[in-house]
């Protein structure tokens, strides 16, 4: 879970802020900046100079945007996870046997991060990527993972980021939300119905290596061509064994 810091850097504060607003977009001119944070025009440019001095800004024109410097540090730390280095073969795999877009994620602040996707013949585009961070609650990938792990992690993790509609489909009441995650234990896999996206359903499996949850994985269809399956047997079965084979190479790796 997120932790606050004893005795923040409020210089480290506005760095990070700055940084964060970058990210939402492909570039951004001095004035968008100083009209977005509660910063001066000069102090937001002398945090743009010492981001460009150390290669983490590029400027192109007058619009600053973040450089690829982040990709290579975001690359290394997905590099050292076993989750990542075991699971890449297995998604492809999936994606090829499916169809489908296949996505591997893992939990990290109460929130699930992707670590890898890939694309099947008739892979739908969605928004996310690679790093996107998204609430547990309402994926299949998400609801996998939260129902692999203990009850007071759950409710923690409720408690800092709710239960946020985006769907007329979402699950917003608790005790809804923790009959679900029990269901998902007794069947071994997680579905999300148009929980996030209209039109959009996903069946995801977790990860888990002894009493411990190192992700999931799952696969996302258009509802009208997943949800015309029915869930069958086949569908399902080959998440869940992808899930476990995975965390079989894990566990022996290791030996």
């Amino acid at each position: 879970m997120t932790k606050k810091a004893n005795h923040p850097v409020r210089t480290t504060e506005k760095t990070l802020t700055l940084i964060e607003t970058l990210d939402t977009d492909e570039g951004f001119r001095l004035t968008e900046l100083e009209e977005r944070l509660d910063m001066s025009k000069s102090g937001i440019h002398n945090h743009l100079s010492t981001l460009r001095e150390h290669g983490y800004v590029e400027k192109n024109g007058d619009e600053y945007a973040l450089s690829l410097k982040f990709l290579s540090l975001g690359g290394h730390v997905r590099s050292r996870s076993p989750l990542y280095q075991y699971g890449r073969s297995k998604i492809d795999q999936l994606a090829s046997d499916t169809g489908m877009l296949a996505n591997l994620a893992t939990e990290e602040g109460g929130r699930a991060v992707y670590l890898y996707q890939s694309r099947g013949s008739y892979a739908v585009n969605l928004d996310t990527h690679v790093g996107y961070r998204l609430p547990l609650h309402n994926i299949g990938i998400g609801k996998a993972i939260l129902a692999s792990l203990p009850r007071e992690r759950v409710e923690a993790i409720v408690d800092e980021w709710g239960l946020p509609k985006a769907t007329e489909n979402t699950i917003t009441d608790r005790d809804e939300l923790f009959d679900e995650l029990e269901e998902i234990r007794e069947r071994g896999y997680a579905t999300d119905d148009e929980e996030r996206t209209e039109g959009l359903t996903c069946i995801g499996a977790p990860v888990k290596l002894g009493g411990d949850v190192l992700g999931a994985i799952s696969i996302s269809a258009p509802t009208k061509r997943l949800g015309n399956a029915g869930f069958d047997d086949d569908i399902t079965a080959e998440v869940e064994s992808t899930a476990h084979e995975l965390a079989l190479d894990i566990k022996y790796a290791r030996q």
